[in-house]
């Protein structure tokens, strides 16, 4: 691409979105050209040119990069026509689409429409994660053995729990996994690649939601490696701010162990050690996840102007989907479930 700065059109407007407008504010290599949301006074607060809805915003000009930022329903429609419009690189929020089938449907019409789609899952670009992969990939760790994130963000008690920020969890009849476990579905494969089989125990601890908000989740990956999702959103963790995190982790492997802590600083401890050594400092990123929203937009927005590869395209995010369905199986039927039984074929 030979273009030194990428114009980016965003639709939605609500909480989350925040977070986009403000990283696509900071990244030199792109320009908000455009903010569509259907209360086109929250369009307008952004601050960027405003529509009242995405046919109305493409009418104005094309942008190279629209970012999708609703709620699954509103996916596929918007992708669509973002498609007959012309975009060519689409990111959209997860979860992605209302299931498999649908996101399959939307990501081969995308290949064939010659169109780069990205799921904007974020949580892979998190410090910390980025620099326990590396400490990894080192061998600091030594042979991998397991690994461990309890997820406590300590908003889920009480008749008012989600409200106040995203009050349709409370509709979701799949919550947990669904909406937020995904998150370390796709950073526990990001760490030690795809998972050969899951085993899941969820429940509901607040009647007020539809869904589980709690439970564990076996992963069993290549080479021997296990990661346990512990989650629980009904108790918090020790941190300032609960939504960094939202909880702690532990990497072990032969040589030593990686802790993340809730303020978002990773220590690691050698074997048959005691005072652990310091890997990445605290986090002073007064927004969400260290940053995280902007580190994937940018890395899209580089990634197209210099060629380079793009993480999380959406033919390899069906792969989480495909894994969330599993946990999903494996809650109903209480027994392992090895994921060739939902496996299919990527599409081409």
């Amino acid at each position: 691409m030979g273009a030194t700065q990428l114009t980016v059109a965003c639709l939605g407007a609500g909480y989350f979105s925040q977070f986009h407008y403000g990283a696509w504010a900071r990244i030199p290599e792109a320009v908000c050209i455009g903010a569509a949301d259907q209360q086109i006074a929250r369009a307008e607060a952004t601050g960027v040119p405003a529509f009242a809805d995405l046919e109305s915003m493409l009418d104005a000009g094309c942008p190279d990069i629209l970012d999708i930022i609703l709620p699954p329903p509103a996916h596929r429609s918007a992708i669509l026509m973002a498609l007959d419009r012309g975009v060519k690189t689409i990111i959209c929020q997860k979860p992605f689409c209302v299931d498999l089938e649908e996101a399959n449907a939307v990501t081969l019409l995308a290949q064939h429409a010659g169109a780069r789609l990205i799921v904007h899952e974020n949580f892979r670009f998190m410090p910390w994660y980025r620099a326990i992969r590396s400490e990894i990939d080192a061998g600091r760790i030594g042979v991998p053995l397991q690994g461990t994130f309890r997820l406590r963000p300590g908003d889920g008690q009480g008749p008012k729990a989600y409200l106040d920020r995203q009050p349709y969890f409370q509709q979701m009849p799949w919550f947990l996994v669904h909406e937020t476990g995904v998150h370390w579905v796709d950073t526990f494969r990001y760490l030690f690649g795809n998972p050969t089989a899951v085993y899941a125990d969820l429940r509901q601890i607040n009647p007020v939601i539809q869904g589980e908000d709690a439970g564990f989740v076996l992963f069993d990956h290549p080479h021997g490696v296990r990661t346990l999702f512990d989650g629980n959103r009904h108790c918090d963790h020790a941190a300032d701010n609960q939504r960094r995190t939202m909880g702690d982790a532990h990497f072990e492997g032969t040589d030593g162990v990686l802790t993340l802590l809730g303020d978002g600083s990773v220590t690691f401890r050698g074997h048959g050690q005691f005072e652990p050594e310091p890997v990445l400092p605290a986090d002073t990123w007064d927004g969400f996840g260290g940053d995280c929203v902007y580190h994937l937009q940018r890395h899209v927005a580089r990634g197209l102007l210099e060629g380079t590869p793009l993480e999380n395209e959406a033919q390899d995010y069906l792969e989480v989907i495909r894994i969330k369905d599993a946990i999903y199986r494996s809650a109903e039927t209480g027994r392992k479930i090895a994921l060739d039984e939902l496996w299919q074929p990527r599409i081409r």
